[in-house]
């Protein structure tokens, strides 16, 4: 467990750099540690929720954090990665839907590019469309787990709806809202299963992402540059996705 707490602090300061939780990657790290199934999606948005609140303060802290842009998105997203946390899919099916996510995710981070101005985009890009988008990337993070911020960064990148700083901004607080949701999923699915989450042995890694990702989180809002760090995260989500397509096929 000690090499798996030092893995988790790792990826807790790459990915809060960017304002993501790391769920995705923890989730891929207890499935090779041989945890059982049902316990890792709860422990990896445990671990989300860890990382993206210190995400939330220090990017609103540095003025990135833009509720107006953000809301419609959670106001949808929140009960559907409850849902989605509900349902009960295979081990086979699960990894094979997250391994396909992350996949197509890591190819537009790693793609990444200039991506221009953002103002008119964003004007276009009315309410509806983002209480869609916020459903959809809702329910596919409820299921695969993990808190959707990876799926949303590179919709938002691609459709150029805002800049780096903001869009890691915005990850960061739908991350935490439907990592409270999607675990609140998971727990009502387990019932009296969750009780095993208790194990002093699982409680240190939500302190081992707490020292990654205050760090990354804080560097990320004001120091890093934003380009370099997403498309090196891009390529360690690639690596997951390849790594969980076959365990999965």
């Amino acid at each position: 467990m000690i090499y798996t707490a030092l893995a988790f602090v790792a990826v807790a300061f790459l990915y809060a750099s960017v304002g993501f939780g790391g769920g995705s990657t923890y989730t891929a790290i207890l499935i090779e540690t041989g945890m059982a199934y049902d316990l890792v999606p709860p422990v990896s948005l445990l671990c989300n929720i860890v990382v993206v609140t210190g995400g939330v303060f220090h990017f609103a802290r540095a003025g990135h954090l833009n509720l107006g842009f953000t809301f419609p998105l959670l106001v949808t997203s929140i009960p559907a990665a409850f849902l989605g946390g509900y349902i009960r899919i295979e081990e086979s099916s699960f990894l094979a839907t997250l391994g396909v996510a992350l996949f197509v995710a890591g190819i537009l981070m790693i793609l990444d590019r200039r991506w221009g101005s953002v103002t008119g985009a964003s004007r276009s890009f009315g309410m509806l469309p983002r209480l869609v988008l916020g459903a959809a990337l809702g329910a596919l993070a409820g299921i695969t787990g993990i808190g959707g911020g990876i799926y949303l960064a590179p919709t938002l990148h691609l459709m150029r709806l805002a800049d780096a700083k903001t869009v890691a901004a915005a990850c960061s607080l739908f991350i935490l809202v439907n990592s409270l949701a999607g675990l609140g999923g998971q727990l009502t699915k387990l019932g009296s299963q969750a009780e095993v989450l208790l194990n002093t042995a699982y409680l240190a890694l939500p302190l081992a992402v707490l020292i990654g990702g205050q760090f990354g989180s804080r560097l990320g809002a004001t120091w890093l540059p934003a380009a370099p760090i997403r498309r090196l995260t891009g390529l360690v989500v690639l690596a997951v996705s390849l790594r969980l397509l076959w365990q999965a096929f």
